[in-house]
């Protein structure tokens, strides 16, 4: 371990409800200042669409009584549920020099390395971000930057119920499939995934992890 890297804390929230969730991100990036540690945050959510800041509703195809959620992140329509690991990345990325799009990529990078340990070969995609495994898109990355501090961050499907991205178009994209690491054969214990995918993302983001 490199004890030069600065410490990012980590929180596992369990479920959480996503508007609380939303209220308590912004809160934290509001408040922060220049010494405020960076934190990452991993969690499910009971089943929500979430609409992007620009997002066209045109592209919810038939919600029914899965509640709908404007947000404040970049892109269109996803949805979020039970099964779904949920990866919240509250990063000073002035402090650190990270540009948006390069940040972008280490969570995709992240995700893609975390499959490849368990011989699923992945891909990013710079025209529609996201992690794809033969065209099915397996996780989402999505982010909000206020004045130089990111919140939001990536989704990886786990074991979630498929059926709700079949009632949107998934970001924004007519027939895009979504799959998820039950389907693609791979592990299927989120504290595990989630183990994995910190490791990855440490690599990526050179941070140390601090368990909360």
């Amino acid at each position: 371990m490199n004890n030069a890297l600065p410490i990012a804390v980590v929180r596992h929230l369990g479920q959480v409800n996503y508007v609380k969730t939303l209220s308590r991100m912004r809160a934290f990036t509001d408040n922060r200042d220049a010494t405020t540690a960076d934190e990452v945050w991993l969690l499910e959510h009971p089943p929500v669409y979430t609409l992007g800041t620009n997002g066209d509703r045109s592209h919810l195809l038939d919600a029914g009584d899965i509640p709908v959620v404007q947000v404040d992140r970049g892109g269109q329509v996803t949805y979020h549920g039970p099964g779904q690991l949920v990866v919240y990345t509250l990063l000073d990325i002035a402090r650190a020099r990270i540009g948006v799009r390069s940040l972008v990529c280490k969570l995709e990078q992240a995700v893609i390395a975390t499959l490849a340990r368990h011989s699923i070969a992945a891909i990013g995609s710079r025209a529609a971000p996201g992690v794809y495994v033969d065209g099915a898109k397996v996780a989402s990355v999505g982010l909000r930057v206020r004045r130089g501090r990111c919140y939001h961050g990536l989704a990886l499907n786990v074991t979630p119920d498929l059926e709700p991205f079949t009632r949107i178009n998934p970001c924004g994209y007519t027939g895009l499939e979504v799959t998820s690491l039950e389907h693609l054969g791979g592990p299927t214990d989120l504290e595990q995934v989630a183990g994995d995918l910190l490791g990855s993302l440490a690599r990526e983001l050179e941070l140390r992890f601090a368990e909360a």
